[in-house]
């Protein structure tokens, strides 16, 4: 899975970088690319839920195989896209089915236990990272060749069509290697058994569908498979989970916050080049991908405690963006963005594992599709914020990014004793 998790992005990150150059060089104006480019963002926040309640219904399997293909296709088609219109029509199934991360991490959950799931995912987070640090390297060469947009599209189509072939290829079993972890589980809070009888109750309902598939006509079919996905939805909604995905909304909006104008603030306040920002980002980016190997010896440190290491990362999260926004040289920027890197990659993967330590296996693939729900709303919401905030200063949209950072450790310890007993997070019993 790791492997696959790499080629994914560095297929994309090939392709991404040159979107906007192509799509100009088409003659669409910069309010048509604006359009097409939320018109992505806006599907990617729709569909996200949807798809991964169905990664929960139709097993992980079929649902990680169509949507590689579908995306396959989607990058297929933009390598054939020229015009405007088909360059519109490519993006439609990659908006809707590249969720392919999302379902990878479902099945990562699946497959190893509670304790080892903040390790396993930082891995596989860095695997994908080390691809989005090398892809538009080698996108940028194709560049500079005759047709190399559709070169690229052509080599990231290939890409994933060879990541069916791996996924295809993946020993897979019906029973959850996980479940060995029944006997040393913790107990339940409320939250978890709540959604746990709710989980259960979409088993009892998706087994009725199973059953009816050989007798029923498909129709029928995918009529009960969507009645569990908006029912498992509803089930979500009505959770206690709510403050789960704030907290995830704030931190990414700050974040997003951060790098919104970081090469411009740059430029403005201390005159760095933008070949030095460059080069900055890539140093950040790779530190980034690095920290995924010193999870497993901070989750030991911390006795795999995953909520207090959320809240500890968070608040250096935060304190590391004041000290971007107040420094006064280019050092005490690169001193921040060190350490932010780690920071961000810690508290990504922490509130990824809390997510699915409360969903359990049962909905892993529904909670991470909502968690990617409200992060999509978060890369909404960002460029509006940082618009308003660089009309004041162009520390502006970094310091509104600590603002909500603070409101979110707030939040986070409001509700520390609905997660933490003696000194453990209270994850779902397996």
């Amino acid at each position: 899975l790791f492997l696959p998790a790499f080629q994914d992005l560095f297929g994309v990150s090939m392709v991404v970088p040159l979107l906007n150059l192509h799509i100009r060089s088409l003659g669409a104006s910069p309010t048509v690319a604006g359009i097409i480019g939320s018109l992505y963002g806006i599907m990617q926040l729709f569909s996200s839920t949807f798809v991964g309640c169905w990664s929960d219904i139709v097993g992980r399997q079929y649902s990680l195989l169509a949507c590689i293909l579908l995306s396959a296709l989607g990058y297929f088609l933009l390598g054939t896209s020229t015009t405007i219109f088909l360059f519109a029509i490519s993006r439609v199934p990659v908006g809707i089915f590249k969720h392919t991360l999302s379902i990878s991490k479902a099945l990562l959950s699946d497959l190893v236990s509670e304790q080892d799931r903040p390790l396993v995912i930082g891995r596989f987070n860095t695997a994908s990272s080390v691809g989005f640090i090398l892809g538009p390297v080698v996108g940028g060469y194709f560049t500079e060749l005759e047709g190399g947009f559709y070169i690229s599209s052509f080599i990231c189509a290939s890409i994933f069509i060879l990541n069916a072939g791996l996924v295809w290829m993946l020993p897979w079993r019906e029973e959850n290697t996980s479940s060995s972890e029944h006997a040393q589980g913790t107990k339940s809070n409320k939250v978890s058994e709540n959604f746990s009888a709710k989980a259960n109750s979409d088993l009892r309902f998706q087994s009725v569908a199973t059953g009816s598939v050989t007798s029923d006509s498909p129709f029928q079919s995918s009529w009960i498979q969507t009645a569990v996905m908006l029912k498992r939805i509803k089930d979500i909604a009505c959770s206690d989970l709510w403050d789960i995905f704030l907290v995830r909304l704030l931190m990414s909006i700050a974040i997003l916050l951060y790098h919104s104008n970081f090469g411009l603030a740059l430029e403005e306040r201390f005159g760095v080049k933008p070949k030095v920002t460059g080069y900055l980002i890539s140093y950040s980016s790779t530190l980034g991908a690095l920290a995924g190997f010193l999870l497993e010896p901070i989750t030991r440190l911390y006795q795999h405690n995953t909520y207090t290491l959320l809240l500890h990362s968070s608040i250096l999260t935060c304190t590391l963006i004041l000290l971007y926004t107040s420094a006064l040289n280019i050092w005490t920027v690169i001193l921040s963005s060190t350490f932010l890197a780690f920071s961000t990659t810690v508290g990504r993967t922490c509130i990824i594992d809390l997510e699915l330590g409360f969903g359990g296996n049962q909905a892993s693939g529904a909670i991470l599709g909502v968690g990617q729900s409200v992060t999509s709303v978060g890369r909404i919401m960002a460029p509006l914020l940082s618009g308003i905030a660089q009309e004041f200063s162009p520390c502006g949209p970094p310091s509104v990014g600590v603002g909500l950072a603070l409101v979110a450790i707030l939040l986070m310890n409001m509700n520390k004793p609905k997660y933490c007993g003696n000194g453990k997070v209270r994850l779902k019993t397996q």
